[in-house]
């Protein structure tokens, strides 16, 4: 069972930046896509980033391209989102999350996640 930990939240001004992390549990040859999605009450949990772990491929949600940037350490096996120029509108929890399908870009439907972790809480104040 692979366990992902999400840190990093916390509350920022407009403009500011945070950077989340996402621990996983596992040895990475069994990780393919790792992915961010968001969610606030009321509305559904959407993609934010994803990362390919081998070829380290990545794509973005529109909302957030050119201000947020995915990473990762694969020998610490551990995912990074450097989010800058934070928005109010980017307030939500962050997920972390980990796809065991190998795929040419990463996946942006959360249903093709397989592993969850507990989500951070990013407020950003206005």
């Amino acid at each position: 069972q692979v366990q992902l930990v999400e840190s990093g939240g916390g509350l920022v001004q407009t403009g500011g930046s945070l950077r989340l992390s996402c621990a996983a549990s596992e040895h990475t040859f069994s990780m393919y896509t790792m992915g961010w999605f968001r969610q606030v009450p009321g509305k559904d949990r959407e993609f934010v980033a994803g990362i390919t772990w081998t070829a380290g491929r990545t794509n973005y949600a529109d909302a957030v391209k050119g201000r947020f940037t995915i990473s990762r350490d694969n020998a610490k096996n551990t995912m990074y989102l450097q989010m800058n120029s934070l928005k109010p509108e980017d307030t939500a929890v962050y997920y972390c999350a980990l796809d065991r399908s190998l795929r040419f870009m990463p996946a942006t439907t959360r249903t093709m996640y397989d592993y969850w972790g507990q989500g951070t809480q990013v407020t950003v104040s206005s």
